[in-house]
């Protein structure tokens, strides 16, 4: 019997090129959800009901776009990563990951409550019943939105603004306005989703910078 050795060979795993835009297809996903769900829902809390019937559709095309957008902020999450390579530090990685998941997840719960109200609101016939239903999961879904995960928007972004300061590889005036707009968010206090858009705003803003920096040491590699 003859034994053949064979040899296995592995190469290393890049960063798909795709990944470069997912910032940009987040803020586009994020933003859009953002918008529908502002102009379908109310910001004054004795809005009555009638707006559920009204802005359902809205409410449901916003609910089917943030999941894609969560997973667009998850590959852009790994980009930022990759981007750190060596110059990784634990203790702000770890801020950097918790406070990103935190706040994908307190977005997702939050969309998960928008879901409940449009979903039960119609089973409801008692309408003082409806109406103090529907005021509780909308002040739920406002307080985990614009209170809790916008804090831990917040702090992803200085966990990120602080290790481009340290490590220099980011410019100095993108930290600067990471930072800026992070207090923004951090002590910001309302309870209108509009405020939320800093965040895919900013997201893009770092994503069309990392794309045009690849262009251009693509193009000085080629020279």
């Amino acid at each position: 019997m003859i034994s053949v050795d064979v040899e296995k060979k592995f190469r290393r795993l890049t960063t798909p090129r795709a990944a470069a835009v997912v910032g940009i297809l987040f803020s586009l996903l994020f933003s859009t959800s953002l918008v529908l769900l502002s102009l379908a829902i109310p910001e004054d809390p004795a809005a009555g009901v009638d707006w559920v019937a009204a802005g359902s559709g809205k409410i449901s095309f916003a609910l089917r776009l943030m999941p894609f957008a969560g997973i667009a902020f998850i590959w852009f999450m790994g980009v930022m990563r990759d981007r750190m390579g060596e110059y990784e530090d634990r203790f702000f990685s770890a801020v950097f990951y918790g406070s990103g998941l935190l706040f994908l997840a307190m977005v997702f719960v939050s969309m998960a409550i928008a879901g409940g109200i449009l979903a039960t609101a119609r089973f409801i016939e008692d309408a003082t019943l409806q109406s103090q239903v529907l005021y509780f999961g909308r002040a739920v879904m406002y307080q985990i939105s614009t209170i809790y995960a916008l804090r831990m928007a917040g702090v992803f972004m200085i966990s990120l603004g602080t290790i481009w300061w340290r490590t220099g590889l980011m410019p100095r005036w993108l930290a600067l306005i990471t930072y800026l707009l992070a207090v923004t968010l951090l002590l910001v206090i309302s309870h209108s989703l509009w405020i939320m858009l800093i965040f895919p705003a900013w997201v893009a803003l770092i994503d069309v910078y990392v794309l045009l920096a690849n262009r251009k040491k693509t193009i000085q590699s080629a020279g």
